[in-house]
């Protein structure tokens, strides 16, 4: 008898880690799937799926998702999380995987009312018809709340050894954690740079000033101090690693500044379609003199532009 092959959804959270187990359970054969994007890690996933002793595949979808994230069709959460289009636009990604290498469904390690916006039951439906995946999306963790799908209609899937876990508390999912002894796992949401509230005021005010970014700019958007300066930014270093990675993200049209004979910050003035100008240069110079107390106190410093 041919066994039965599931493609989960695997972000290396406690609740994908328990919906892969659920299956498992079950005799299953399970893949996991991670989105790679410009505003979270894989590293959980990668460990969480060794642990397992699942395959895992890492689809890198930055381009279609950083273009989602600058005109979500329904909005964002609380701070610049677009979790209905996002999720729509992974499980579409994964049901093209799900056709073209013959697995029987895909799962989720979704929790029914555990997120407002993306995890009520309109919102779980609506997720499932943009993606097209009706009839074969399973969330094992609440599938004895929602309808039956195909999937256990087909036996594919035992129904009664499903959960019925619903809200924000992590109770049951702990007390399962325990059970199978599962332990290093990070907090619900807490790898995506969307939900963090001063990271997405800088993302809104970029977007807002400039909104051509390119996943550049994302990666700037994680380091160092921003400053905006009429229509450009000014980027200064706090610290020798954040220095490296502003050297390495400056683009053609970009300057650096830099104490000649101190150390001090790295400063970026980045270039967003307004002209460098002389009292810019000066503002970020000011700038790397105030974020170095060596030079702070000193007069006639010198600096390297390059």
């Amino acid at each position: 008898m041919k066994k039965v092959r599931a493609l989960v959804l695997f972000s290396g959270g406690l609740d994908s880690i328990l919906a892969t187990k659920l299956l498992m359970e079950q005799g299953i054969k399970v893949e996991g799937l991670t989105l790679k994007s410009c505003f979270w890690k894989t590293d959980y996933a990668k460990e969480a799926s060794k642990k397992l002793g699942i395959k895992l595949k890492i689809v890198d979808f930055s381009k279609e998702h950083l273009k989602m994230i600058k005109c979500p069709k329904h909005g964002y959460g609380k701070n610049m999380n677009p979790c209905i289009d996002c999720h729509s636009l992974m499980f579409k990604i994964a049901k093209s995987i799900m056709q073209k290498e013959n697995f029987d469904f895909v799962a989720t390690g979704e929790v029914l009312g555990e997120r407002p916006m993306s995890q009520n039951k309109n919102s779980l439906e609506l997720i499932e018809k943009e993606s097209g995946l009706i009839g074969h999306l399973l969330r094992p963790l609440s599938a004895k709340l929602l309808e039956s799908t195909e999937i256990e209609k087909k036996g594919l899937v035992d129904r009664e050894k499903l959960l019925d876990i619903r809200g924000r508390s992590r109770k049951k999912q702990l007390t399962l954690a325990k059970k199978w002894k599962i332990k290093d796992y990070p907090t619900p949401a807490g790898g995506c740079l969307l939900t963090d509230p001063e990271f997405s005021k800088r993302l809104r005010e970029l977007l807002d000033k400039y909104p051509k970014i390119l996943e550049n700019d994302i990666k700037l958007l994680k380091i160092g101090r921003h400053f905006w300066n009429k229509g450009n930014k000014i980027i200064v270093g706090r610290n020798h690693k954040e220095n490296l990675a502003i050297k390495r993200l400056r683009q053609k049209n970009d300057v650096l500044i830099e104490l000649q004979g101190l150390t001090g910050p790295t400063t970026l003035v980045r270039n967003y379609g307004k002209k460098i100008s002389k009292e810019l240069i000066k503002k970020a110079k000011d700038l790397t003199k105030y974020y170095s107390l060596k030079a702070r106190a000193k007069k006639d410093l010198k600096f390297k532009i390059f």
